[in-house]
């Protein structure tokens, strides 16, 4: 699992290996992190973004592990986030895609709990005229990206709507 969390840290020399180290001793793998040292919180504090992955079993006690860990080193924890759609594609879509209903569509994916579509961008370049769209999906996993694709494809071509999906 995918968590960022924001966090704040006194500015004094180590604060920020002291925040980063019980993530690594949790089994944590760290993937990004944004540390803001010329920006200060209202509090003066240092702001930190970081973005890491948990995996495993236990994985969302462990997460409740590094936080009381950070809080008692006295990091302040401002927000967690745990992405739970770790698999994403693009597909395009060409067709009367307002006309046929493109909320029902999007439904029909969001509505399955392991798919969402998270991203739309519509070209209309006339009231007659075929419509074109980018549209990206994201699921939990592979397999759940796979069979969203399949429940798009299905519904478009009831639609009359044509599906170009990555290769």
């Amino acid at each position: 699992m995918k968590i960022s969390m924001d966090i704040e840290l006194e500015d004094v020399p180590g604060q920020l290996v002291r925040a980063l180290t019980p993530v690594s001793d949790l089994g944590g793998n760290i993937l990004s992190v944004l540390h803001q040292r010329d920006k200060k919180t209202p509090s003066g504090r240092v702001p930190v973004q970081l973005v890491f992955e948990m995996e495993g079993s236990g994985g969302e006690r462990r997460v409740d592990r590094l936080v009381e860990k950070l809080k008692s080193e006295g990091v302040h924890v401002v927000r967690i986030g745990r992405e739970r759609l770790k698999d994403s594609m693009v597909v395009i879509l060409i067709g009367h895609i307002v006309h046929s209903d493109i909320r029902d569509t999007i439904d029909r994916i969001d509505s399955t709990g392991f798919a969402e579509v998270v991203e739309l961008s519509l070209s209309m370049p006339g009231v007659d005229k075929k419509s074109s769209a980018s549209l990206t999906l994201s699921a939990i996993g592979k397999d759940e990206l796979r069979e969203a694709l399949r429940i798009l494809e299905d519904t478009a071509s009831k639609k009359g709507i044509m599906v170009i999906s990555p290769i």
